[in-house]
């Protein structure tokens, strides 16, 4: 699977399993409440069949029904009047105490003695209950007059035990569908509650984890900057030193003018008028100095700038200070200025300098991270990072126990002054 697969499937996967955690366990409640409710209903309608066909009225009524009707010559309504008479107020208040659809009582051939429909009453039951009639005790669902119900059916039995007639109490199938959708209204906003907290608490945790991949890019990215700059710069060192070797031996052999002539075609220098002439009493005591600032006028100049010196040294340029100052100059004239003034001076055992142009300036929001390893606000081009001299130079003038500092410069623009140990 590719990374951006996996990344994909790490943000979605929190919010996949909290919803369908919380999907599984409302389904579960859903069905133990309608285990529960069914399991309730079953166990009323049982107790209401029982007592009913306990009591000495109903025992007795059903007795006295039981002589009105034969297997072959079955009771109607008129025949069970009396009975009826007597049950079917009891059966009535009854069954609205019991929260029950139907209460039905029976003679022993299942000809109705009550049913809340007057037109059912010794009319004979359409499901089977010979079990029943013969002393067993039957609940379940069954379909009948009204419906599928719940039922329970108990036969009622005469002073000796024997089975003389049966009680059904039932409740509609319809009607334990209704408590159910009752019970799902009261979860419901349980469920919508913990669906919204589920939400939010997984968004956290596919923010916090897609902060970690955004980390983990940002140091990828930086890894890779970091890689290509490496690699720029052992190739930039192997060149280097290829053209010194050939340097060296032109100058070995005193073959100066075709030195200089090579220099020239790597890096070919401009001059301008008015370009800083080293005196006659420096060329020799600091030619490193004067070669600094020639090499650094001639590099500004192909940048659009121009380079001012005002050296004040004690000793010529050491290769700490050359990098120094080739920097900071550099990083100048590529930030947008036009001139750049260096000043170097010695005071005592340290070199106190600045460099200064007339460009936009360091953004305040921003000065306390130039001096950051990659750091640069100008965009690269050139793909292999740039932000890295700033670094140099910082950490140069610490190792010799300095400090630098950037503010706004007399000339509209940065003004970076620093100062350190002389070298030894």
């Amino acid at each position: 699977m590719r990374p951006s697969a996996v990344r994909l499937v790490m943000l979605v996967a929190p919010s996949v399993i909290t919803i369908a955690a919380l999907s599984a366990t409302a389904g579960v409640a859903l069905a133990l409440q309608e285990r529960t409710i069914r399991a309730a209903t079953t166990e009323r309608v049982l107790e209401v069949a029982s007592s009913l066909a306990e009591l000495p009225e109903v025992r007795d009524a059903v007795a006295t029904a039981g002589a009105a009707g034969t297997p072959d010559d079955l009771a109607d309504a008129s025949d069970l009047a009396g009975a009826t008479a007597v049950l079917q107020p009891i059966a009535r208040l009854v069954g609205e105490a019991a929260g029950v659809y139907y209460v039905v009582i029976t003679d022993d051939e299942g000809v109705r003695i009550t049913h809340p429909l007057a037109s059912e009453r010794g009319v004979q039951v359409e499901t089977a209950n010979a079990s029943v009639l013969a002393g067993e005790t039957f609940v379940g669902t069954e379909v009948g007059s009204s419906g599928p119900s719940l039922r329970a059916k108990v036969p009622v039995r005469d002073a000796s035990g024997e089975p003389i007639g049966m009680v059904a109490v039932g409740v509609l199938e319809s009607q334990i569908a209704s408590e159910l959708d009752e019970a799902l209204s009261a979860l419901r906003p349980w469920a919508i509650g913990a669906l919204v907290v589920a939400t939010l608490a997984g968004s956290v945790v596919t923010a916090v984890v897609e902060r970690r991949f955004r980390r983990l890019d940002v140091i990828a990215a930086e890894h890779a900057q970091m890689r290509r700059t490496t690699a720029a710069l052992r190739e930039q060192s192997h060149e280097f030193r290829t053209r010194l070797h050939v340097i060296h031996g032109l100058v070995s052999r005193g073959q100066g003018p075709q030195a200089l002539g090579y220099i020239e075609e790597i890096v070919p220098v401009r001059r301008a008028e008015g370009e800083f002439e080293a005196r006659d009493d420096e060329r020799d005591d600091r030619p490193i100095a004067a070669a600094t600032v020639r090499a650094v006028q001639a590099e500004l100049l192909d940048l659009g700038a121009r380079a001012e010196f005002d050296l004040d040294l004690a000793a010529d340029l050491d290769e700490g200070l050359v990098s120094i100052v080739t920097n900071l100059c550099r990083n100048a004239a590529e930030a947008g200025a036009t001139v750049v003034a260096c000043a170097l001076r010695t005071e005592g055992e340290r070199v106190i300098g600045s460099v200064e142009d007339d460009g936009p300036g360091v953004d305040p929001s921003i000065a306390g991270r130039i001096f950051s390893p990659g750091f640069s606000s100008k965009h690269d081009a050139s793909g292999f990072g740039r932000g890295l001299g700033l670094d140099v130079v910082r950490r140069i003038v610490t190792a010799r126990g300095g400090s630098i500092e950037v503010g706004a410069s007399s000339l509209g623009g940065a003004r970076f002054a620093f100062d350190l140990a002389v070298a030894p």
